[in-house]
């Protein structure tokens, strides 16, 4: 894991205190080493975060054995060790996954991208082409911007504040992107919250080469579901989870897991244990009757774990958000990102990798939406006008349940997942604080919109590479920590998007495929529990007075810099200790965190 950077232009030495800017940017991406590279028409940089091949060999920019390429990567390629014996003609000076890489450009070229697992950011310049080749992995899990300079060059790297601190481009709030925050609460993957500054998004490719820029996508997730009985289904998914851990664990440096005490993060926790019979686990919890730490402590024991235990404090809050919060470059209104960046610092003090049970819900159905959506769509014929009228006429005189009053405002289970679920400003809000742009996300597939399968495919395309993905990056990476995510191995997540939506979820149950086929790997009170989040109320910490004065400066002043994109009376409206305030604040520390570029 680690930070990359690079200019592509004419005399790229001479751009030497610009690429260090950008590379000491992103120190705590990579504090084992930082180094650069230049040929006369690019200049490449990079902080490392040593992982595989921790000598010399593994340094980068690392260039090919020919001289005549060189690549920056962020990530980790899973597999490689299978690759470098398929490209077993490279000669290859050592034993990283970053030099397969190089020795798959070289007899594929751009194609190499279809044959390449793993999470992933980088780039290649190809000196004898004068050309820049740069992809992300399939869903996300690393990030990649990149901008035009006043003078024409083209400039990448793995957050947007190395951008920045080029020095080489003046950015420009994006509408549309300030928008799709308010309502969501975080940034499309598709789009930065600048509009001279971009992102390339999940699965796509990018091409430069004589100033022009070529974006494309390379993948597209499964759109069609598979026919699978329970027991086959099961089969492939124990077979496939373990091929994915086990790939997942290589390193040279200790590796462990997070452990929360759900069904997901235990079931890798189970996994691992087959190849680290003495893993470290690590949880977070609160002090309270509900907290979880009680069922970690259980799975901790039966796979006997070296357990760490994070405690909640009762630190100042305001203090926090203005260490964490500049780590986003973007606003960013997830409240667990508190608990998220404190696991991963207290992880960083023993492990340098951690695995992590995320996407579960999103590949197996088990957030409670997915079963109220599942009711929507069974309850009622949305199809069915004359129905529709009579029930609205019958709500005048007789009030009507949750599930049909939501039939009523909405054509289908789609519509209701894209303008209830997660929304926190609606498009008259929106208004009422002076943004009208909108914002609409491209898919690789066209939803059946009465499909729960293709509402989950809908959330790994947009709410995870967006947010959840986004959250692990930076706070693990402000720690200089390494997560993975096994459930987004790429053989392993395909065969879950195309399991049949009965083997996921159904009136009565969520993750019906991972409680089949894991559920003698935990134990007995961990099979019967419901879905538990971090447990934090936002009304509750708003009760704090530290973060009280901290939103009374950022937001009732009307010459904070928030106000230059927001209507400063109407924010005083919103001002309400809810998720709406939340996320305001976070904008409004956004933008105080950036003032210098505003």
């Amino acid at each position: 894991m680690c930070g990359i950077a690079g200019i592509i232009a004419h005399n790229a030495r001479n751009y030497n205190e610009e690429l260090l800017n950008m590379t000491d940017a992103m120190a705590h991406r990579g504090p084992d080493a930082s180094h650069c590279e230049f040929y006369d028409n690019a200049a490449l940089g990079h902080r490392r975060l040593s992982i595989i091949d921790l000598s010399e060999t593994g340094r980068q920019p690392m260039f090919s054995d020919s001289g005549k390429e060189c690549i920056v990567l962020n990530g980790e390629i899973y597999g490689y060790q299978d690759l470098k014996v398929k490209y077993s003609e490279y000669h290859y000076r050592g034993s990283s996954d970053t030099e397969v890489i190089l020795a798959m450009y070289q007899i594929k070229k751009e194609n190499l991208i279809h044959d390449l697992s793993g999470m992933f950011a980088f780039a290649i310049w190809d000196n004898e082409k004068q050309q820049l080749f740069c992809a992300r992995d399939r869903f996300g899990e690393k990030p990649f911007y990149y901008a035009v300079g006043k003078n024409n060059e083209f400039i990448f790297a793995s957050e947007i504040k190395a951008i920045l601190a080029s020095g080489l481009i003046q950015p420009r709030v994006n509408q549309e992107a300030l928008s799709h925050y308010l309502k969501q609460g975080y940034l499309s993957a598709h789009q930065s919250i600048y509009e001279n500054i971009y992102t390339l998004p999940p699965a796509h490719q990018l091409i430069w080469k004589n100033r022009e820029i070529a974006v494309s996508r390379y993948y597209r997730i499964p759109s069609k579901d598979r026919l699978l009985s329970l027991s086959e289904a099961k089969e492939e998914f124990s077979y496939l989870l373990k091929k994915a851990v086990q790939k997942q664990l290589v390193a040279d440096v200790k590796v462990g897991c997070f452990l929360s005490g759900g069904l997901d993060s235990s079931t890798i926790v189970a996994m691992a244990a087959e190849f680290l019979p003495h893993q470290t686990t690590i949880s977070f919890g609160y002090d309270h009757e509900e907290s979880e730490l009680k069922y970690a402590k259980e799975i901790a024991l039966k796979y006997n774990t070296d357990h760490i235990e994070v405690h909640e404090k009762k630190e100042d809050l305001a203090t926090s958000l203005l260490k964490i919060s500049p780590f986003f470059d973007e606003p960013f209104a997830d409240i667990s990102f508190i608990p998220h960046f404190e696991i991963c610092r207290n992880a960083r003090e023993k492990l340098t990798v951690v695995l992590s049970g995320d996407v579960g819900d999103e590949l197996f159905g088990g957030y409670d939406f997915y079963r109220v959506e599942n009711l929507l769509r069974n309850h009622f014929s949305y199809k069915n006008i004359i129905a529709k009228f009579g029930l609205t006429l019958y709500q005048k005189f007789r009030p009507i349940s949750f599930l049909t009053q939501k039939n009523l405002e909405y054509e289908n289970i789609l519509d209701f997942h894209q303008n209830v679920v997660r929304n926190v400003f609606n498009k008259e809000e929106r208004a009422f604080l002076g943004i009208t742009a909108n914002y609409c996300q491209p898919f690789s597939f066209s939803p059946d919109p009465d499909s729960l399968n293709d509402i989950m495919r809908h959330d790994l395309e947009k709410y995870v590479p967006g947010n959840m993905l986004v959250k692990s990056d930076r706070m693990a990476m402000a720690n200089s920590l390494e997560v993975r995510t096994p459930f987004l191995d790429i053989d392993f997540a395909e065969f879950c998007i195309q399991l049949p939506e009965q083997l996921k979820i159904n009136r009565e149950n969520d993750k019906i495929i991972l409680r089949q086929a894991m559920e003698s790997c935990w134990t007995e009170s961990i099979r019967k529990r419901k879905k538990q989040g971090f447990g934090m109320s936002v009304k509750n910490w708003f009760e704090e007075e530290n973060l009280m004065n901290l939103s009374d400066d950022l937001l009732k002043d009307p010459a904070q810099k928030v106000f230059n994109y927001i209507d400063f009376k109407t924010t005083q409206q919103f001002l309400t200790k809810d998720h709406r305030h939340w996320n305001l604040l976070q904008l409004a520390l956004w933008a105080h965190n950036n003032q210098k570029y505003l």
